[in-house]
């Protein structure tokens, strides 16, 4: 039921996603005064923004008039006032409403009383999040010590340079399960075994807000690419220790991190139904590396989509099975602590304890 019941569906939304930092985008998506991007999942549409005085602002994109959606594409650039396409209400871009033609006359109305709702916002490294809570956890509690950890990638300073979208038909959760253990990588994903072996690497132990650990590279192998190798220096505050392995983080709830010794891919995680969810997909590299006259990113870029739509496959088959009327759970391996870790946190969420 925890995968097909849309009604504990709608509860994990309320007790997690609606409670939680959510990763939006990145800061490099917002490069000037206007430039906005939309974040939509479930019954959510915000506006996620950068405003006059260069702060990256996130508000509900709904009008205080009579609800009206105020952008419509998912990307772009305001000019000047969001205004409401329907009675031309408009708000300055730190959510202030600045005009509410044909309220003259209603005795009371306040302009000042009907700003856009807003959504708290946050940064890390170039990587923005947006919490929909009245009251969220403080950020820094959320990154736990993540921020430290991986301040040698210098995230902040990677460039987007390919995007992908998935459309899977399966549950959340089942994704994050996928993400976190690499015993089906013999089976599913015989080239990545082939530069990193399944077995290698270690896990931290569960965490409120994360599930991680890291793999190691085989011996000459220098990043995950089709054939091993990199067309690029390693990132530059990556040591010698560090340039030996692949580093695996699911921040929850809706964000995966792989770190590699010379890029970094990004996932966002979109619940859309108990049983579809979208997944954006980013590489992102070193401006040095890209302007490089020999950068070609194409190996990752098409290592990466060959294990997405692989893992993608089992995530919906595991959907398909668990929805069939014969399916029993199994025990889990000692292989597998942090799925053990993540339906711990889901219960306790749903609980009403926050972890």
């Amino acid at each position: 039921k925890y995968y097909t019941d849309p009604a504990l569906f709608a509860q994990e939304l309320q007790a997690i996603h609606f409670d939680m930092w959510l990763h939006a985008g990145r800061t490099e998506q917002l490069p000037q005064a206007g430039s906005y991007f939309l974040v939509k999942f479930a019954n959510v549409n915000v506006i996620v923004l950068r405003d006059v005085e260069g702060n990256i602002k996130a508000f509900h994109n709904s009008c205080r008039h009579r609800g009206t959606q105020l952008c419509k594409e998912d990307h772009g650039r305001i000019a000047g006032k969001i205004r409401c396409p329907y009675h031309a209400w408009s708000y300055e871009l730190d959510g202030r409403c600045a005009g509410a033609p044909n309220m003259e006359k209603v005795e009371g109305f306040d302009t000042r009383d009907y700003p856009l709702n807003k959504v708290h916002t946050a940064v890390w490294d170039g990587h923005v999040f947006i919490n929909l809570s009245k009251n969220p956890m403080p950020f820094a509690q959320h990154l736990a010590g993540l921020d430290k950890k991986f301040a040698p990638w210098g995230m902040a300073d990677l460039k987007l340079v390919e995007r992908k979208v998935y459309h899977l038909k399966c549950n959340w959760k089942l994704i994050f399960q996928n993400y976190s253990e690499c015993l089906h990588c013999p089976i599913a994903h015989p080239l990545l075994n082939q530069h990193s072996h399944y077995m290698s690497g270690d896990n931290e132990p569960p965490q409120p807000t994360y599930l991680g650990g890291r793999m190691d590279l085989r011996p000459g192998v220098e990043t995950l690419s089709m054939d091993g190798k990199s067309t690029v220096p390693r990132l530059p505050g990556i040591t010698d220790e560090d340039a030996k392995h692949v580093y695996y983080y699911a921040i929850l709830p809706n964000f995966l991190l792989n770190l590699h010794p010379d890029f970094m891919l990004t996932f966002q995680l979109w619940p859309q139904a108990v049983d579809r969810t979208d997944v954006i997909c980013e590489w992102h590299y070193h401006p040095d590396a890209i302007n490089r006259a020999d950068f070609d990113p194409s190996g990752s870029i098409a290592f990466w989509d060959l294990t997405n739509q692989q893992d993608w496959e089992l995530s919906d088959r595991a959907q398909e099975g668990i929805g069939s009327l014969g399916y029993q759970p199994g025990p889990y391996s000692n292989r597998e602590e942090l799925l053990l870790g993540l339906d711990a946190w889901v219960l306790e969420k749903l609980e009403g304890k926050r972890a």
